[in-house]
């Protein structure tokens, strides 16, 4: 896997001294505060990185609001940031993604979660104090961006491009885009490690679901939650042609996009 992308849980252990790597806790203030965190990790739950107007969907929360929480963490455009949560991923996943659509050049998902960390390693309940900072945000020009708009995958259809659903079966079946495929996020991951799969079983899995290196791929959810992980796995692992439908089915929905529906075998 790439270490630019994913890193595990030693590697955490050895650079978490490093002050140019800042770890990133994006769980509850509750369970950052009452369960404890890793040292040195500031809290930014999750909430805080969605657009407060549109949390059904669960939107990019802006460029100057990220910035604003990065500032406050005392984060630098410079610093390496890891981030990771208590649900395999998920949900720093999606902060990685936001890190990375505002411009912040070395953002990494933690392989593992704070439970996987819990059993090996040390863990605090004391708040870091940084200084604030003043983090100017770059947003990726769109032609760069993996975050594509409606029309955008309306055009990838046309182009044969695998469309690829990360959600539930039952959810699946209710109603999915034209021609998608089913890759639950949560194959990627081992639930007794709570990390993701060897990378060659990833490979192995990904290609059953025709997955694979030469197809452009699209991927969708319902709010750009479970896609972020999905894309951060095949990012690590060295996919290049990959999109991310932010809008997602509820977009797609909401503009009366065609659907299919009905079982599927897997």
């Amino acid at each position: 896997m790439d270490e630019s992308v994913v890193v595990d849980l030693d590697w955490l252990a050895d650079a978490r001294e490093d002050p140019e790597v800042r770890l990133v806790d994006v769980r509850d203030a509750w369970e950052y505060d009452g369960i404890g965190h890793v040292p040195g990790a500031v809290n930014i739950p999750f909430d805080r990185y969605r657009d407060d107007t549109d949390i059904d969907r669960g939107t990019l929360p802006g460029a100057e609001p990220f910035a604003d929480l990065l500032s406050t963490a005392g984060i630098g455009p410079e610093d390496t940031i890891v981030a990771y949560d208590d649900t395999h991923g998920v949900f720093a996943a999606r902060f990685y993604l936001t890190a990375l659509e505002y411009g912040h050049d070395d953002v990494r998902l933690l392989d593992g979660d704070f439970s996987a960390w819990n059993l090996e390693y040390e863990t605090t309940s004391n708040e870091p104090e940084f200084e604030p900072t003043t983090y100017d945000p770059e947003p990726l020009d769109p032609d760069e961006s993996p975050l594509v708009s409606l029309a955008a995958v309306e055009d990838a259809i046309e182009r044969d491009a695998l469309l690829v659903d990360t959600r539930e079966r039952d959810e699946f079946e209710d109603a999915r885009l034209p021609g998608a495929v089913r890759f639950d996020w949560r194959e990627a991951v081992d639930d007794e490690t709570r990390g993701l799969l060897p990378a060659d079983e990833l490979e192995a899995l990904l290609e059953e679901y025709d997955i694979t290196r030469d197809r452009e791929l699209v991927l969708y959810c319902n709010t750009a939650r479970r896609i972020s992980h999905t894309y951060v796995v095949l990012r690590a692992l060295g996919y290049e042609d990959v999109s991310v439908y932010e809008g997602s089915l509820t977009e797609w929905l909401a503009m009366d996009g065609e659907v299919e529906s009905g079982p599927v075998e897997r």
